[in-house]
């Protein structure tokens, strides 16, 4: 850059100057007019215009550029005054311009566009693709995910618009589950410039509430333009921080929007996000529970009666167990007598058997003294017998005579008279006839 000199005043700064303001403005134009010519995407806001030229600011969630194009120009592009609106995602081209101003006129610094037209789903698409990766680089995808969702929340707070659809899709929908919690609302608009920061201000505000266990985003349908809010990179990033899961259900099923991959939940239509807010289907559940508790009172009433008549033969069960432990009772008696009077009648037996053999041995003990008492008489009996005996007398030399019958004959008559006679010596007989008989 080509600078003029002016006598230096204050020596030792180290900087060059001081320069004339105008020539330096005028080259900081020149300066800032070769810089090359780009493309911005952005959101239109602070419109306005005068009798040459429109003028806005272009902003995003990082920053802002003011900008303005020639009335000619913005005709050459076709868009009338509506299309150029506060809200309304545009894509310029142009570069940087500086107007120096004077003694009378203030400087004033834009981006000078040539070309302006509405952002299309392309546009949209390659930065919401851009911004999905960044967030996802930064793990900000899984910090809701990992939060507990309660089975049956008691307060679930709800963002959305005050009229629309969804906020009676919503209600259809919990009241379907037969869900009896409380919603806790924060109306919020829902496709503007001030949409996304009014959004995450609602859903902060319904965090910091200890009694809210999940929070539902809903909105309807409508292009990414329209849906373009929920892709707000500060949204973004204030729905993943938050402390409580949060359930998106922006659109349809075919949108797709930033705040979906950062919820906790990504659900297709606000019914969908109802069931996804109470998990538990309160109705199915409650009709399960009715069940329940008529089988669990049908099966108390057969339990009642089987008991009943358990305890009823156990009431019966004592008078019958006495009865068998009298029978056995009477029973061992009997074979306790019967057994008494055997071992009786066996220590009779066993005494007379001892009594008979004790008198036996006494008996033959007193027999056996007599019969030696007697047997000593017998054989001094004896002795004396057989000193008179026949037989001692024949052993001496006589002679017995005897009939033919054997009986003694004792005298000389009854000898004659018998026809024969025997004569017995002591070694043997011999037979004889007597002749005649002679007197003494």
């Amino acid at each position: 850059m080509e600078e003029s000199r002016i006598a230096p005043s204050n020596v030792g700064t180290g900087l060059p100057g001081p320069f004339a303001v105008g020539r330096y403005a005028r080259k900081l134009q020149g300066w800032m007019r070769e810089r090359k010519r780009v493309q911005l995407i952005g959101e239109v806001t602070g419109v306005g215009r005068s009798k040459v030229q429109a003028y806005f600011e272009l902003r995003d969630s990082e920053g802002a550029i003011p900008c303005a194009i020639w009335l000619n120009d913005l005709e050459k592009a076709g868009l009338d005054e509506k299309s150029l609106r506060d809200g309304a995602e545009v894509v310029i081209s142009g570069g940087l311009d500086y107007y120096p101003g004077g003694g009378a006129a203030s400087p004033n610094f834009c981006f000078r566009a040539t070309h302006v037209r509405l952002a299309g789903e392309g546009d949209l698409i390659a930065r919401l693709e851009a911004l999905r990766k960044q967030l996802r680089a930064e793990g900000l995808f899984e910090l809701q995910k990992q939060l507990h969702r309660p089975l049956l929340p008691k307060a679930i707070g709800v963002v959305t618009a005050e009229t629309g659809a969804a906020r009676r899709d919503l209600c259809a929908g919990l009241e379907r589950r037969g869900w009896g919690g409380s919603v806790i609302w924060a109306f919020a608009p829902v496709q503007d410039r001030h949409a996304a920061p009014t959004i995450g201000m609602a859903l902060q505000d319904l965090a910091a509430r200890p009694e809210v266990e999940a929070i539902v985003v809903t909105r309807g349908g409508g292009s990414l333009a329209d849906l373009w809010a929920f892709c707000d990179e500060t949204l973004c990033r204030t729905v993943a921080m938050l402390r409580v899961p949060v359930i998106s259900a922006v659109g349809h099923e075919r949108d797709s929007t930033l705040i979906d991959d950062v919820a906790a939940v990504a659900c297709s239509t606000p019914t969908h996000a109802a069931e996804a807010a109470v998990p538990l289907d309160c109705l199915a559940a409650r009709g399960g529970l009715e069940r329940c508790a008529l089988a669990l009172r049908r099966a108390g009433e057969g339990a009642i009666g089987t008991r009943s008549r358990h305890l009823s033969a156990l009431a019966r069960g004592p008078e019958r167990a006495l009865q068998r432990e009298r029978s056995s009772l009477n029973q061992k008696i009997r074979e306790i007598r019967a057994a008494t009077e055997r071992g009786l009648a066996e220590r009779a037996a066993t005494q007379r058997r001892i009594g008979t053999v004790v008198l036996e041995r006494a008996r033959r003990r007193a027999v056996g003294a007599d019969m030696e008492k007697r047997r000593d008489a017998l054989r001094r009996a004896t002795v004396a017998l057989r000193a008179h005996e026949p037989e001692r007398t024949l052993e001496r030399g006589y002679a017995l005579v005897e009939d033919p019958a054997g009986e003694p004959l004792t005298s000389a008559a009854e000898a004659g008279a018998a026809e024969r006679i025997s004569l017995r010596f002591s070694d043997g007989r011999v037979r004889a006839k007597p002749e005649r008989v002679d007197e003494a």
